[in-house]
């Protein structure tokens, strides 16, 4: 039997009843997180609901728990599911009310839902690259809010998906923002490159956590943007988020990365993300 989060309670997957008035639903109003758990525990948990909490103060929208209760609501969550390694998806939207554009009143109150899923982690990736397009960076300018709006990234993922490529890379007039649903690194002559944590980007949780585990490698960091000439150019590029992890991207539209395979950086940054990776101890 599943369960899932519906407000602060733990329910059965079929007690959960959407109004058709959501505006979730209707307007994509609201936010999300995804949440990577390994061995029955949370990852970078307490991030992602900073993030979550962020996210919804940009859009104004008030979540009526607090963190530390959303994150006990999580993890009775991964309990009730006996859940292994795989990931819990959450989300708030601003309620259900008859369809207008303006915000209801403050006497509609926030829908919050988690599901969990069992998603292995996906080590042949990690271990032989994956390869990626390059697309037009189409979606809106608020790219820093993990909104429920992502129609932009689910027309790039498909384009990518049609293409036989594991992820869509994006640009802006030449210049590489991140991934449809990931965020990407380029690393050349022994300098690891990413765009600037702004509204362009979704400052990822895993992004924080490889910029961490550079810095502990002795990979020197550059937060700058480049263009998608210099991004065929790089010794190696890597695509992260919180089920990609440090996953090497070994060919874009054709050209190889590289010598077509994972790098050495790349190597040791999946060495020292794997240190971080909560492990179960037997009794």
């Amino acid at each position: 039997m599943s369960y899932c989060l519906y407000n602060d309670q733990i329910v059965k997957n079929e007690e959960i009843i959407i109004d058709k008035e959501d505006r979730g639903y209707q307007f994509g109003d609201g936010i999300y997180e995804v949440v990577k758990v390994y061995d029955g525990e949370l990852f970078t948990a307490t991030e992602h609901i900073d993030r979550f909490y962020a996210s919804a103060e940009k859009i104004r929208l008030t979540i009526p728990y607090t963190k530390d209760k959303l994150h006990q609501l999580l993890h009775e969550l991964v309990e009730a599911n006996n859940l292994g390694t795989g990931h819990v998806y959450f989300q708030i939207t601003r309620g259900a009310s008859p369809r207008n554009h303006i915000f209801p009143g403050d006497d509609v109150k926030p829908v919050l839902t988690g599901n969990v899923k069992e998603n292995p982690r996906p080590v042949e990736n990690f271990k032989n690259g994956v390869k990626a397009t390059v697309l037009e960076d189409r979606r809106w300018l608020m790219c820093d809010i993990k909104s429920l709006n992502l129609l932009g990234a689910v027309l790039a993922k498909q384009e990518a998906y049609e293409k036989g490529c594991y992820e869509a890379i994006l640009h802006r007039d030449g210049v590489v923002t991140e991934c449809s649903s990931s965020n990407v690194f380029g690393i050349k002559d022994g300098v690891l490159y990413t765009h600037e944590a702004n509204n362009l980007i979704l400052h990822g949780i895993t992004r924080a956590v490889i910029l961490q585990c550079a810095q502990e490698i002795g990979l020197p960091v550059k937060e700058q943007a480049f263009t998608t000439a210099q991004l065929l150019e790089m010794d190696e590029v890597i695509i992260s988020s919180t089920t990609s992890e440090v996953t090497p991207c070994i060919e874009i539209d054709g050209t190889v990365i590289g010598n077509g395979t994972p790098g050495e950086w790349t190597r040791k940054l999946q060495a020292q993300f794997e240190t971080k990776i909560p492990k179960r101890v037997e009794a």
